[in-house]
């Protein structure tokens, strides 16, 4: 059986040109454990932004039907030397119709149902997917259940690594993103105290409509004693952070310090030991992560990522969570785009300088066949 389809690439040539396209591919026949899926929907996720678009100029950038040619700028080209000269895919995760399978039974158990899969090159008319990292979608649409892995099982990673840690409270420094309000839905349900920072009011009235209960607006004059008093009421001296630059992390260690010091009985120079920890998850923000340490001695910064953890958590942890996540799909993990294109469409300038800002609740569709 041969099958050709269209699908995306993004190049970053030696010289900082980037080079992203839509091309015509022949799709190879699903193997093993392997399955052909007839893509329907692919969302573009903060983490695709990075191969998709990184760090390039895209005003002055050339458009074509189907295809930019941008320029990545120095020092930004010189940090991403390992894939100079790749021809690389891009889109983590999406939703279609299994079309062909390979020989193995859980392969085979997929044929002609409608799942949502993680293959790395989701941008794609055919995708071969792991029929073990295939999700079974039922009744529900390729919308439904295109943004099924990424966001939901981060949100729900927060909270089974927050559990592993003994903690009961989390702190959430993009709270109105489309993952936070996810992440506030599990923290309801499941009794974990939350402290959602958003940047604007109507951010606020989003999530308290959500059930959340510690909401602080960083715009506000009295932010930081607003945050010490959501850190002093649940305990949250753990936190996830998508930004990575400028002072967000910051902030967070000084007000629980703050709490933390609050409590103490006795004076010490160094500063509380109540250990405060903070996991930067994303880089939202290109800029140098500020950090000024006069948190105690008892604080740790650190980077997570989805699949590592997945790989640690064990086969049992993720099965469950794989499966809370298919039962409640759109109610608690359920998520909203702003608009839906197709692969040509997702790479005009309107499109590509639209969701590259990334902002909170605007999140962009692919449909390949429409």
């Amino acid at each position: 059986m041969t099958i050709t389809g269209k699908q995306l690439f993004t190049t970053l040539d030696p010289d900082g040109t980037l080079t992203v396209a839509v091309e015509e591919v022949t799709v190879p026949d699903p193997t093993g454990n392997q399955v052909l899926v007839k893509m329907e929907a692919a969302p573009i996720n903060p983490s695709d932004l990075a191969i998709l678009v990184g760090a390039a100029d895209l005003e002055t950038a050339s458009y074509s039907p189907g295809k930019f040619v941008a320029t990545v700028p120095e020092p930004f080209n010189a940090g991403s030397k390992a894939r100079h000269g790749l021809k690389l895919p891009a889109g983590n995760e999406g939703a279609g119709t299994v079309v062909a399978v390979g020989d193995s039974d859980t392969a085979r158990s997929l044929l002609g149902q409608r799942v949502s899969c993680v293959p790395g090159n989701a941008y794609s008319e055919y995708c071969i997917a792991d029929a073990a990292m295939c999700l079974p979608l039922g009744d529900h649409s390729a919308e439904d259940g295109a943004s099924a892995f990424i966001n939901p099982m981060t949100a729900l990673g927060f909270v089974e690594n927050a559990r592993m840690d003994r903690q009961n409270a989390i702190l959430h420094t993009v709270g109105a993103s489309n993952l936070g309000q996810i992440l506030t839905r599990i923290c309801k349900e499941d009794g974990i105290g939350l402290v959602n920072i958003v940047r604007k009011d109507s951010q606020v009235d989003l999530l308290r409509s959500l059930g959340s209960t510690h909401v602080v607006n960083s715009a506000d004059d009295d932010f930081m004693r607003q945050l010490s008093a959501a850190i002093e009421d649940t305990g949250a001296f753990y936190g996830f952070d998508p930004v990575g630059g400028g002072q967000g992390v910051d902030n967070a260690f000084k007000a629980m310090e703050q709490v933390a010091v609050s409590r103490m009985t006795e004076y010490s120079r160094y500063g509380s030991n109540q250990p405060k920890r903070m996991f930067i998850y994303g880089r939202l923000d290109m800029a140098p992560t500020i950090l000024s340490p006069s948190y105690g001695f008892g604080w740790t910064l650190s980077g997570w990522l989805l699949f590592p953890f997945l790989q640690t958590a064990g086969a049992e942890t993720v099965s469950r969570m794989r499966a809370r996540v298919r039962e409640s799909l759109t109610t608690t993990f359920a998520s909203h785009y702003k608009k839906r294109v197709n692969l040509d469409e997702m790479l005009t300038k309107q499109a590509v300088t639209d969701y590259r800002v990334m902002r909170t609740g605007e999140k962009y569709l692919v449909t390949p066949w429409s």
